[in-house]
């Protein structure tokens, strides 16, 4: 009997030692010719590759890219903009960077889904900190958050800027037109339009950025798309609506055609509101709006959005002190890197991407 227990007990014993000795696998991973184990954020010593990285420690940066402010020979730029001074209702955006960070661990763990690419191979990214404002003097936050972006971006360094509120999109747009010149065309997903009017263009509110960005010529409301609406507003100011429940009602291409047709090549900056997706799927917002898309939607679409001309993004309104079980920072942060991969593709595929670079 024991020979027998013994003979069933050996190859399930060998198995456990080689699951838990071996150190590669028949499919390499990110990382895994690298010496370098955790904490890559701050050990890896240029801005490509991976490092293998325990997802439940370590430093944290988004998708544990290097925290460097060194942007020689860096293609993407992310950068936190912890703002939530602007909210009309739930406040809590300041954590927004943070927990999107947190979120983002397990994404550059393996490959690309569904393309199986190992993104830092070919996407020089490194993140960049936060931008520093002074809290008790709001005044000056837009200019802050201005000075802070146009820094980037004129270094040649494409910026994708995690917020904080949506207000945080209307500095950044000027920053953005200021170094690739104005009207942008814009693609906003979100729940709100954000063109209601304000008469004070100096105050801080997350719903009349773009009420501001259109009277200053910041964009172009003939070439803009509003995708994911859910919100009545009596003056869209030009810009074409796509509402929730048109999406709801159509293919995922019929939207990529409606997006693709009203900016056509024209410089773009898009602008993601968490939001935009229903509160199943994104329940930690300032102003969650039932009705809305779910993230497999919203991915479809943005992975179609590949041949827009892009010069700038950003991802807003993600409340984490709201969120149950990091639902909508990890939407936020699969939806940052879903929004890498298109730049990737432009850079390695299309070849006709400048990052910024003139």
């Amino acid at each position: 009997m024991l020979g027998i227990i013994r003979y069933r007990l050996l190859p399930n014993t060998l198995c456990l030692f080689r699951r838990f000795t071996s150190s590669r696998s028949h499919t390499q991973l990110p990382g895994e010719d690298s010496n370098l184990r955790g904490d890559g954020a701050i050990r890896r010593t240029a801005p490509y590759g991976s490092t293998i990285e325990q997802t439940y420690a370590g430093v944290l940066s988004f998708l544990r890219r290097n925290y460097t402010r060194n942007l020689n020979g860096v293609d993407v730029a992310v950068t936190g903009i912890p703002l939530d001074l602007a909210t009309t209702y739930r406040p809590g955006t300041r954590f927004g960077p943070r927990g999107i960070r947190e979120a983002s661990v397990q994404l550059s763990e393996l490959k690309s889904y569904p393309g199986g690419i190992d993104l830092f191979e070919d996407l020089s990214v490194v993140d960049y900190g936060d931008c520093w404002f002074d809290m008790s003097q709001p005044k000056t936050i837009p200019a802050a958050i201005e000075e802070h972006a146009q820094k980037i971006i004129r270094r040649n360094a494409f910026l994708l800027s995690l917020g904080g509120d949506h207000y945080v999109t209307y500095p950044l747009l000027k920053a953005h037109a200021a170094v690739h010149g104005k009207p942008l065309s814009l693609i906003q997903f979100d729940a709100h339009c954000d063109t209601w009017p304000d008469r004070h263009s100096d105050s801080l509110n997350h719903g009349s950025m773009f009420y501001y960005a259109i009277n200053e010529g910041l964009i172009d409301p003939e070439t803009s798309i509003q995708v994911g609406i859910r919100t009545h507003n009596d003056n869209f100011m030009g810009v074409k609506i796509i509402e929730a429940d048109w999406i709801h009602r159509h293919k995922t291409q019929n939207v990529v055609d409606e997006i693709k047709h009203r900016v056509g090549n024209n410089p773009t900056y898009l602008t993601f509101d968490i939001d935009c997706l229903d509160p199943a799927f994104a329940p930690g917002t300032g102003t969650p709006v039932c009705g809305g898309l779910s993230t497999a939607q919203a991915i479809a679409i943005l992975r179609r959005l590949g041949s827009i001309n892009y010069v700038g993004m950003d991802i807003v309104e993600v409340s984490p002190v709201y969120d149950h079980a990091n639902i909508t920072s990890l939407a936020a942060a699969t939806l940052a890197y879903e929004f890498l991969l298109l730049l990737r593709h432009k850079k390695v595929v299309d070849k006709c991407f400048p990052f910024g670079h003139h």
